[in-house]
């Protein structure tokens, strides 16, 4: 029988193919399922099976060679327990502490279930494979999981044909390469120019502009990207990441991603994990993953040497007042103590006890030295909290100043990249490694990713998520990678626009109106384009003269991109549209239906209030389009329109850019998403989580949640397009007042501004003026809106 198995070519389910391999199964495979959908598989009579773990159990049940899975139903029983176990390795946060589990288990174990090989066995092997070079990292250090490391080689060993699985259906980890798509591509060449050329011209742009690294040789070059495991990656490291990716492609070198990871109080697996994924999204290949964790015996080993050479010494000096001696230049008390002293201190520190826990270590530099970097800065602090990775083994911690210029040196880095924010700890760097008596490494200095009305500071952006602000780190209102993203941002857009920037050393506060109109250009030349019209307060017209019975056409999603695929329109003798539009047309004008004709409306109905309840007209197919002042976007009255809850964000703070004398919490945006519900053409039912969509007259959407079941509404995320005024929102009281909420602020004292309120009916109109001052922010807006068929004027 044939067996076709069909997956999304960026998540092809690694253990049903080694499974398949094993077994002797064959399969043939098609990976055009769009991104996010469920792997399944289809036999030649039409039946199908959905979901990795079903189609795995078949499998093991159809092995004629081996005894996969059903050897007997208590085995099957416990395969099945371990299958539901394994999950675990797919969240970042609990990734080692499964790994911890399975190592005690695989001690007294050869295989998961019984004494062979089964689909758990395949299962988990599969499970660590996908993790790449985390894993990879793990294994060859052969310093944890060692009997998860013995397991895993013994099963390559055996079965050959699990790792030719891996290098057909999975890139080096981090190279941003898919695999290999079985069927026909799925691009047209548009899309194709416009995901990749575009960035191949930038990267050729940056080439251009002769940026070198100093002594740097071809083939010899190794950089290192070094976060620290206490947020997610956001657009400013996204910068340092990629410049790190440049520089190692231009000249055919390494690049090692390693973990700062010397702040426990801070740091945690999951932060690790999410970095690993957002920057494979970034399509950034390494050759390596470490951990400044992997070198904290020789750095205490280090430390406790400075201190014998007399280059090092501890000190108990509060906290406060060793600021204030180090910006005034007092050496401390405890500087000329003995090494015996000092080392006997160390020892305090190092059991983390009372007298420890008051201490530090520290450098013995120049107290002098204008530069206050150098005056004896910080090596070595306590702190008793456990760690993500390696527990309560350890009591002092080394700081970044400390460690970096250690690990780079003795890591075989060539090249560090600093943003320019570190311009004065520089000659701290050197020095220190001097007195350590390691190899220089050069340091290359860029300035800094600075956007308009947006935090980077991590401690800053999580008091947004510590206080319930924002939904998680992946909130759209958010600057990190799965924030932009998760609003709609390609990731094309973002490395064309990060490569734009180049390696300039000059300071910058970029705006987003330029990183989302790079975006608008790759997304609306092939995004699907759909009907959506506002639930509250909406119109019905009804056509005289209109199909008494319902009709279909099938119609292309995207009138100039055949890619996008087609769409169902129903044509009915009552459709709605927005009430917006309703009040903006007189009676006898002749408007144009979109995707039908024109009509002319014959008859305004209104209550006692004025306001527009139905709107009467007769059909003018006929009638010339170009006539038309209003083109009309509208639903059918059919049962299958599909409920929406369309999202608008505006940003976190109001002001440009915050000082460092500036407390962020004072100028807090006080609205920041609004939700507006509204009804949307039945052939949404159809869109995918993560698919990009633009709803006619409204702009560009991201499918955050997709259709479930008709009472859930689908969730539609709005994109920025690079026009629209961040902090402008339209929306409706409770009776039917058309509201322009609109945030204001300016550096004038007094300011007046006219703003157009509607795009398609420029008599609409608020006019006002804002005054501001250090702490005050005042506004008044005065509108005019239309109240049915007359003007009201509100303060």
């Amino acid at each position: 029988m044939d067996i076709k198995l069909l997956f999304a070519v960026d998540n092809p389910p690694l253990s049903v193919l080694c499974a398949s391999r094993i077994a002797g199964i064959s399969l043939s495979f098609d990976s055009s399922l769009p991104s996010g959908s469920i792997p399944h598989i289809v036999f030649s009579n039409g039946l199908k099976l959905h979901g990795s773990l079903v189609i795995l159990r078949y499998i093991g049940r159809a092995a004629s060679n081996l005894n996969l899975y059903e050897n007997d139903a208590l085995q099957a029983g416990q395969i099945d327990e371990w299958l539901e176990y394994l999950s675990i390795l797919e969240k970042g946060s609990e990734f080692e502490a499964g790994c911890s589990y399975l190592d005690t288990y695989l001690s007294t174990n050869t295989f998961l279930v019984g004494n062979d090989v089964s689909i758990a066995d395949i299962y988990l092997w599969a499970a660590l494979a996908a993790t790449g070079l985390r894993w990879e990292s793990l294994r060859k250090s052969n310093k944890k999981y060692l009997n998860v490391v013995r397991w895993y080689n013994s099963l390559s060993s055996e079965y050959n044909s699990l790792n030719g699985v891996v290098q057909e259906f999975t890139p080096k980890r981090g190279s941003g390469k898919q695999v290999a798509a079985k069927s026909k591509d799925q691009l047209s060449q548009t899309e194709s120019k416009l995901a990749a050329g575009n960035n191949n011209e930038k990267v050729k742009s940056l080439s251009r502009s002769e940026v070198d690294l100093p002594d740097a040789e071809l083939g010899k070059v190794c950089l290192r990207f070094a976060p620290e495991p206490s947020g997610y990656l956001h657009i400013g490291h996204s910068k340092a990441a990629l410049l790190n990716k440049y520089f190692a492609e231009k000249y055919k070198g390494k690049l090692i991603i390693r973990f700062d990871d010397t702040n426990p109080a801070k740091e945690s697996n999951e932060f690790v994990e999410n970095l690993l994924k957002d920057i494979e999204t970034l399509a950034i290949g390494y050759d390596a993953v470490t951990y400044t964790s992997d070198f904290f015996p020789q750095l205490m080993e280090m430390a406790e040497n400075l201190i014998k050479q007399g280059k090092a010494y501890v000190d108990d000096t509060p906290r406060e007042q060793m600021q204030k001696e180090r910006m005034d230049g007092i050496e401390s008390k405890r500087r000329n103590e003995s090494v015996e002293k000092s080392l006997e201190l160390w020892k305090e520190m190092i059991a983390g006890s009372e007298r420890g826990l008051m201490c530090c270590v520290r450098g013995k530099l120049d107290m002098q030295d204008p530069n206050k970097s150098l005056r004896d800065p910080v090596y070595y602090r306590c702190n008793p909290i456990p760690h993500h990775r390696i527990g309560s083994k350890y009591k002092v911690y080394p700081t970044y100043d400390f460690a970096c210029p250690f690990v780079d040196s003795v890591e075989g880095i060539t090249h560090a990249l600093r943003s320019s924010e570190y311009h004065d700890r520089n000659a701290q760097y050197h020095r220190i490694q001097q007195d350590m008596g390691l190899r220089k490494v050069h340091l290359y200095e860029f300035s800094r990713l600075n956007m308009v009305y947006t935090l980077l500071s991590k401690r800053k952006l999580l008091w947004f998520v510590q206080n319930g602000k924002v939904d998680g780190w992946d909130d759209p209102r958010f600057p990190t990678v799965q924030g932009i993203v998760r609003r709609g941002l390609k990731i094309d857009a973002l490395i064309q626009f990060i490569l734009e920037q180049g390696a300039s050393k000059n300071l910058n506060l970029m705006e987003w109106d330029k990183l989302w109109t790079i975006n608008k250009k790759i997304i609306d030349p092939v995004c699907a384009r759909h009907t959506a019209v506002v639930e509250e307060h909406r119109v019905l017209i009804t056509l005289t003269d209109g199909p008494d019975v319902p009709f279909t056409r099938i119609i292309p999603r995207h009138k100039k991109y055949e890619g996008a695929g087609e769409k169902c329109t129903t044509y009915t003798k009552n459709i709605w549209i927005e009430y917006v539009d309703a009040i903006a047309i007189s009676a006898n004008e002749e408007v144009t239906l979109m995707d039908w004709g024109n009509a002319i409306i014959k008859e305004i109905k209104t209550d006692e209030t004025g306001h527009v309840t139905q709107l009467v007209g007769v059909l003018n197919l006929q009638g010339s389009v170009k006539t038309t002042k209003l083109k009309l976007t509208w639903l059918p009255e059919i049962d299958e329109l599909v409920k929406l809850q369309l999202m608008e964000f505006d940003y976190l703070i109001s002001k440009k850019k915050v000082e460092e004398d500036e407390d962020f919490l004072d100028v807090l945006n006080p609205v920041t998403k609004i939700e507006t519900l509204a009804v949307g053409d039945a052939n949404m039912r159809n869109l995918k989580h993560g698919e990009v969509i633009q709803l006619e007259r409204k702009g560009y959407f991201r499918c955050d949640v997709p259709f479930v079941r008709r009472s859930k509404p689908i969730v539609l995320l709005a994109i920025p397009d690079g026009r629209q005024q961040s902090g402008l929102s339209l929306c409706w009281d409770c009776s039917g007042i058309f509201w322009v909420n609109f945030t204001f602020s300016c550096d004038l004292n007094l300011k007046v501004f006219t703003l157009p309120c509607f795009k398609r009916n420029p008599h609409h109109f608020a006019l006002g003026c804002a005054c501001t001052s250090a702490r005050l922010k005042v506004l008044m807006v005065t509108s005019w809106l239309f109240f049915g068929a007359g003007l009201r004027e509100n303060h």
